[in-house]
């Protein structure tokens, strides 16, 4: 069974920082693609970032140039280091991989979310 599980959210003050963290644990050969998405209330969830296993990155326009994804693959881990938060920065963050089993399957995982909060 494989599990993706955030941490790092919270409240933070506009101009802030956080860091989130997503660990994939269980059986598997590899996670390929991880990235992180985002849903505010009342609107679809959108793509924040994704890196791939090289560490080739890609953003959406809102968050480039403020949030930084990295990963450890060694650990199964992925990042997200979130600056100059802003108030629209508010939202549900989801993990998301594509984890590879023993079989060369790939299967699509998501975690249950870590909710990040930007207000005074």
């Amino acid at each position: 069974q494989v599990q993706l599980v955030e941490s790092g959210g919270g409240l933070v003050q506009p101009g802030g920082s956080l860091r989130l963290s997503c660990t994939a644990s269980g059986s598997f050969r590899v996670v390929n693609i991880m990235g992180w998405y985002r849903q505010a209330p009342g609107k679809e969830r959108e793509l924040v970032a994704l890196v791939s296993r090289g560490g080739i990155t890609n953003y959406a326009d809102s968050v480039s140039g403020r949030f930084t994804i990295s990963r450890d693959n060694a650990k199964n881990m992925v990042f997200l280091q979130m600056n100059s938060l802003r108030p629209e920065d508010t939202a549900v963050y989801y993990c998301n991989g594509d984890v590879m089993d023993y079989d060369s399957k790939l299967t699509n995982y998501w975690g249950r979310g870590t909710q990040v909060t930007v207000s005074s």
